[in-house]
């Protein structure tokens, strides 16, 4: 498929546009290291638990449930949108019709996300210079691959597959593309798996569809071994960095973060440059200019900044913390964070929850 080309899947009266592959080459360094000990004892803890929790999702996930996209898989009362004023005034097939659409678009970014997650692990495989990190970081590239294998065939059961989200592209390609490890296990382990790992704790406890629910969880399981890695292995690794480096990796964070705050509209991925979205709209016989303005008229009430008991905000709940607690908070860049009127949370309970054997975050909700 060329850069001049696109995909269009047609089913029945609605369409999904996939995107064109993409190939670029890469500056990343390949590192051997012939120490071949764990230099870090949290990281070998890590490796530890990474063997121990492989699963084959052949044998484990009950992939003959039925799966009906017609009949919604998110429950209704913890679904944003079906909060709205605007949306109930919709008839039932549209509102039928969008809560699949948006599910599978929603979906989408998670197989699409996972890819990107495949080639970053792999990139840090090969380019961080500790024994022990190559080896826990080739079972999170083991882990991605099986998330793309899960999350493919999911989808297939419900039969849409949206295209990447633009800004998620941007995000992931701008991780993919630096010129240092860290920056990869910045943007990767921190920012895009933090950004999974609250949408998956949502997902989990929304869905409606016990094998959704059961892949998530697993999924989730993992994801929270992965954030972990960033923070484990990369704290001690920026202590010990010149200042100006420090400053380059704390700016790095923060246009991370920006893409995704920039690319929100009142709390969710519905976004008008988002051709994806958009489609999404357009198959549901949704009109763009209304649905945006129930969606603002939503934020003001309050109503998209509320979330159900037991659901994370990933920005606030863990992608802050994470970068705060690697010390990336620097004085210049936290003057950027409020430039661009990001709040700045530091509070890790529910992040440290997530990661120390809690992935769906009962230890801080107990608190």
């Amino acid at each position: 498929m060329n850069a001049k080309t696109e995909k269009v899947v047609r089913k029945g009266d609605w369409k999904v546009t996939m995107t064109p592959d993409d190939i670029y080459r890469h500056p990343m360094d390949i590192a051997w290291h012939f120490d071949y000990i764990f230099g870090e004892e949290k990281v070998a803890d890590l490796y530890k638990r990474a063997k121990q929790n492989q699963w084959d999702a052949d044998d484990l996930l009950p992939w003959d449930t039925p799966v009906d996209p017609s009949k919604p898989l998110i429950n209704n009362e913890q679904d944003i949108y079906h909060k709205m004023s605007f949306f109930k005034k919709l008839s039932k097939s549209q509102q039928e019709t969008f809560t699949a659409h948006s599910t599978a678009q929603l979906l989408s970014q998670f197989l699409h996300g996972e890819q990107g997650a495949l080639m970053t692990a792999a990139c840090v495989t090969h380019s961080v210079p500790d024994a022990g990190a190559k080896l826990y970081a080739a079972t999170q590239t083991m882990d991605e691959a099986r998330h793309v294998e899960v999350y493919s065939k999911y989808c297939d059961k419900i039969a849409m597959v949206y295209p990447m989200s633009p800004w998620l592209k941007a995000l992931i390609d701008a991780t993919l593309q630096s010129d240092r490890y860290e920056k990869v296990m910045i943007g990767m382990n921190m920012v895009v798996e933090g950004l999974a790992l609250g949408a998956f704790n949502n997902m989990y406890r929304s869905t409606t569809c016990p094998l959704l629910k059961q892949l998530t969880f697993n999924v989730m399981r993992d994801e929270s071994r992965h954030v972990s890695f960033g923070h484990v292995f990369l704290g001690p690794v920026i202590k010990n960095l010149h200042k100006d480096d420090v400053e380059d990796l704390a700016e790095f964070a923060f246009n991370a973060v920006n893409i995704l705050v920039q690319a929100q509209t009142a709390g969710t991925i519905a976004n008008r440059v988002d051709p994806g979205f958009m489609q999404v709209l357009e198959n549901s016989g949704i009109d763009a200019n209304d649905f945006f303005k129930g969606l603002q008229e939503a934020a003001d009430e309050g109503v998209a900044q509320t979330l159900p008991p037991g659901q994370v905000h990933a920005l606030k709940d863990l992608m802050m913390p994470a970068i705060a607690r690697v010390g990336l908070l620097t004085p210049t860049v936290l003057k950027k964070y409020e430039e661009a009127g990001i709040p700045v949370f530091d509070d890790p309970r529910v992040l440290v929850a997530m990661e120390g054997g809690h992935p769906t975050g009962e230890a801080a909700a107990a608190e």
